[in-house]
């Protein structure tokens, strides 16, 4: 049971992911959250750099869904200019949104990765939809209300792991 809240790896960030990784071990999509995965929570565009590794990843024929458990206008902003599909309001960590993106993108699960900042939300969502998956450090240290609650549960479950050597990375 606590293994559902294991990633399959840790990468300090987004950018620590590339396509040619991701193309050795078969993967030809990737699941993504947005708020301090892709960019900080109060932050609405992509920066120079996450329009960049989009684009790497087209480049690749690599497919990117957003999944978000915020508003549809929230991800509407920061997902169109990058002509990218999203699914808004997710309710993560239930598996309804990642089966969703998974059929929408006409792939396998074992062909795609689903990458968060939350081991409640996209760790746990993923990992119960089947997935492999990549959990990245936080952008920022700060948090909306519900996360702050999220990541509170997330460090005594982490701690958790770690005192039973499940997990070897710092935080």
């Amino acid at each position: 049971m606590l293994n559902l809240f294991l990633p399959n790896e840790h990468v300090k960030s987004i950018f620590d992911i590339s396509p040619e990784a991701l193309k050795e071990k078969g993967i030809k999509g990737i699941i993504t959250d947005l708020d301090n995965t892709l960019v900080a929570w109060d932050v609405a565009n992509a920066t120079p750099e996450i329009t960049k590794w989009f684009q790497q990843m087209k480049d690749h024929n690599i497919k990117v869904t957003i999944i978000s458990n915020n508003k549809w206008e929230r991800v509407k902003i920061f997902s169109e200019p990058l002509d990218t599909p999203f699914l808004f309001s997710a309710r993560k960590p239930l598996s309804q949104a990642f089966k969703k993106a998974a059929k929408e993108m006409k792939l396998q699960k074992n062909e795609i990765v689903v990458i968060g900042d939350q081991v409640l939300t996209d760790v746990l969502g993923g990992n119960m939809a089947g997935f492999y998956t990549i959990l990245v450090v936080p952008i920022v240290q700060t948090d909306g209300k519900v996360t702050r609650i999220n990541r509170k549960i997330e460090r005594r479950i982490l701690s958790y792991m770690r005192k039973k050597g499940k997990i070897s990375w710092e935080e």
